[in-house]
């Protein structure tokens, strides 16, 4: 038999949601703030209307997923500039120059920190995923 754990709820920690970018698919949120930083999770290229991948090809669903979080940083009052942090998982390095050109489109001014890392699989197999930690 299974216990259940209670999780302590935090008075300053408050859940991320908004129709502009993709439900979760699974038990997380689309993020939590928390202080002054407001982690999101990772995004994949789902267009958030009809809950299916944009593109077969590495640029669209980075493009979408570029959109996903800006739809996501909106809904906090946030710019690509209070983004301090990236973490872009992709299922293939060879996709990495597409990546980087969409990327650098959207983050075109000081752009935050960033690893890339190569995954075996993403969920829907999405080809990219990336996550994000922004400042208030």
């Amino acid at each position: 038999m299974k216990s259940k754990k209670k999780i302590a709820k935090s008075v300053n920690r408050n859940i991320v949601f908004t129709p502009d970018a993709p439900k979760a698919i699974g038990p997380y949120s689309q993020g939590v703030a928390l202080k002054k930083l407001v982690f999101f999770s990772g995004q994949l290229g789902i267009d958030p209307q009809t809950g299916k991948l944009c593109g077969t090809t590495c640029s669209e669903q980075t493009q979408q997923v570029l959109k996903n979080i800006d739809a996501l940083l909106s809904s906090q009052g946030l710019t690509a500039a209070n983004v301090v942090k990236t973490t872009v998982f992709l299922t293939d390095m060879a996709n990495f120059s597409e990546m980087n050109t969409a990327y650098a489109e959207y983050f075109n001014f000081e752009p935050p920190a960033r690893s890339c890392i190569a995954v075996a699989a993403l969920p829907m197999n999405a080809l990219v995923e990336i996550e994000m930690i922004a400042t208030l």
